[in-house]
């Protein structure tokens, strides 16, 4: 078991490289340990098999730096909050005793994005808790913040990550899941295989556009963010 100074979870495999791929990669980079979480197998995709997703998302990761990647067992189209979801994310929480920890936003076309997010939630709360029991039996594990990374749609960030160096990285993760974003004779039409990857893109430039940068990734939280550097870039 490896610890990990970073925990993003994802419904399904490449939703956190839609939403963060570009930050993953910025923190690997900076010398960070980074995992992901997938928590379903996606096995009710429209195109591609769970074999084939499984190898795209490991290609994917390695693309971004990513050493730990797990997925859980919990249904495609069945992330409910239970308590027993909720105890198996925070077994992985306990497990890997990340720092920070990233999620679907709430809003999202998908339900299970936004299902994700509450769970993760939960489940992030509960690890923290002294006489809270997981399933198995770990020392709680208080994190120290919980971020929400956007896949579909625009929301207006609360806070931008410089991603402009490591875009083309994230290009690359996104190209591995050749079954989720190209069209081929034989695949069945979705939304993203219709330029998907192209509005990831138009979207990262805008936030980027945003904050003066050529590409920026947008996330949410509900609690403010602690500086360690002035507001004008020196540090303290």
């Amino acid at each position: 078991m490896q610890k990990l100074d970073v925990l993003a979870f994802g419904a399904h495999a490449d939703d956190v490289e839609i939403g963060m791929g570009g930050t993953i990669a910025k923190m690997v980079e900076s010398g960070l340990k980074v995992g992901i979480c997938d928590l379903t197998h996606a096995e009710l995709s429209s195109n591609g098999t769970v074999d084939i997703r499984k190898e795209e998302a490991a290609n994917a990761a390695a693309i971004l730096g990513v050493k730990e990647r797990v997925h859980l067992h919990i249904p495609d189209r069945g992330l409910f909050l239970t308590a027993d979801y909720i105890r198996e994310v925070a077994s992985i929480i306990r497990k890997y005793q990340p720092r920070l920890v990233f999620a679907p936003y709430f809003e999202d076309r998908h339900p299970d994005h936004g299902n994700c997010a509450r769970l993760v939630e939960e489940a992030a709360f509960s690890a923290g808790v002294k006489n809270y029991r997981d399933d198995h039996d770990q020392p709680a594990h208080r994190i120290e913040a919980l971020h929400f990374y956007v896949i579909n749609g625009f929301q207006k960030p609360h806070f931008a990550v410089d991603v402009s160096t490591t875009f083309e990285k994230k290009r690359a993760s996104l190209n591995a899941y050749e079954s989720q974003f190209v069209q081929t004779e034989t695949t069945f039409t979705t939304p993203l295989v219709n330029g998907y990857i192209e509005t990831v893109e138009s979207r990262d430039r805008l936030v980027g556009k945003e904050v003066g940068v050529l590409y920026a990734e947008g996330f949410l939280t509900k609690k403010p963010l602690l500086l360690h550097a002035d507001l004008i870039g020196g540090q303290e």
